[in-house]
């Protein structure tokens, strides 16, 4: 055996190549699985016990080298080649925009509904997108137990039957958002929480178990329903345009009494009825109401002093009734037939 590693250690000081098929050949020579290397290794358990020690040296030194020589040589061969495809580039030729990139809608509903409501004193808060049960449930006036838990599926991180102040999940709305600012900010306050939230929910052309909202909180002294609804109308005409037609529906959440729905006459449809609203010619867009007092109290807000509204929409919905759009699941297969109508929107 030793003069068979002799002899390949010979043949391996002596290869050389500047060409990657030889390269890749001499590998399978010598270093694959049934190369001549492995073979000899595959030998070594007859070796007599006074020669391993000595043989097992040379064979280890023999597949390093072998190693070595050609981890060197494909290193040569790969910075030659990118070499001559940086010298093949023209610099000086002309930029080639067909196949620039473009916003994604979310991203340009998200910036435009950003803009509608800083015109009007609000603030943009951001949070984490994975909430302990206090800042998600709790706070927001779901009590253990509660029913209302029900309506958010939700993603646990931890055992979902742990104590509630021991439970970690992906957050189900952005109003954990406005819990940790009314914790830590005095009134007034007036701020949108734009965020992605996560919900445990079968996907179809109208939900999804990813997606994104657009929360927003006013508090200070003697705000009002009227001053919500005045708020909401002057979003729904600014984004959809002035003769949108608008209606509340009485509705139910934790965290706000008295409660509504807001929806606007079906863009895609014009009213008539179609699978997205659900033949009604109407489409909820938003959640809103009066900050419960409890909320308020539980962030330190004393709610004798201090009242406020809340409301809360989905920006895929919104961009569904602005763009026409009638399935939720294009935005997230990265189409690029789809993605290629938003270029040059801003």
């Amino acid at each position: 055996m030793k003069e068979k590693i002799e002899k390949l250690r010979s043949e391996v000081n002596a290869f050389t190549t500047n060409d990657a098929d030889q390269l890749e050949v001499f590998r399978l020579k010598y270093l694959s699985r049934k190369g001549e290397i492995p073979l000899l290794f595959d030998a070594f358990k007859n070796i007599a016990p006074d020669d391993r020690k000595e043989t097992g040296q040379a064979l280890n030194e023999l597949k390093n080298k072998a190693l070595e020589k050609y981890n060197q040589i494909r290193k040569e061969i790969s910075e030659k080649e990118l070499t001559a495809t940086a010298t093949a580039t023209d610099l000086t030729r002309p930029v080639n925009f067909r196949d620039s990139g473009a916003r994604h809608p979310i991203s340009i509903v998200r910036r435009q509904i950003i803009d509608i409501f800083s015109r009007i004193g609000y603030t943009v808060a951001e949070g984490p997108e994975i909430e302990d049960d206090w800042h998600n449930f709790s706070a927001l006036n779901f009590p253990e137990e509660h029913p209302a838990r029900d309506m958010q599926d939700t993603f646990f991180i931890n055992d979902p039957e742990a104590l509630a102040s021991n439970r970690i999940a992906l957050r189900t709305h952005t109003s954990s958002v406005q819990v940790r600012v009314m914790e830590n900010n005095k009134p007034p306050i007036r701020i949108i929480a734009p965020g992605r939230v996560f919900r445990n929910e079968a996907i179809s052309a109208r939900a999804h178990c990813i997606f994104h909202q657009v929360e927003g909180l006013y508090i200070d002294h003697n705000v009002s329903f009227a001053d919500l609804k005045q708020t909401l109308y002057f979003f729904a005409t600014e984004f959809f345009g002035e003769n949108t037609q608008v209606r509340f529906r009485p509705s139910y959440f934790p965290f706000t009494e008295p409660s509504a729905e807001m929806d606007i006459a079906c863009k895609i449809c014009g009213g008539k009825g179609c699978k997205i609203c659900k033949h009604t010619g109407w489409l909820e867009i938003l959640g809103c109401g009066m900050v419960d007092p409890n909320v308020l109290d539980s962030c330190g807000i004393d709610h004798n002093e201090f009242t406020g509204f809340a409301f809360g929409m989905g920006i895929e919905r919104i961009a569904m009734l602005k763009y026409q759009i009638d399935d939720l699941r294009l935005y997230f297969e990265n189409d690029l037939r789809f993605l290629k109508q938003f270029e040059g929107a801003i």
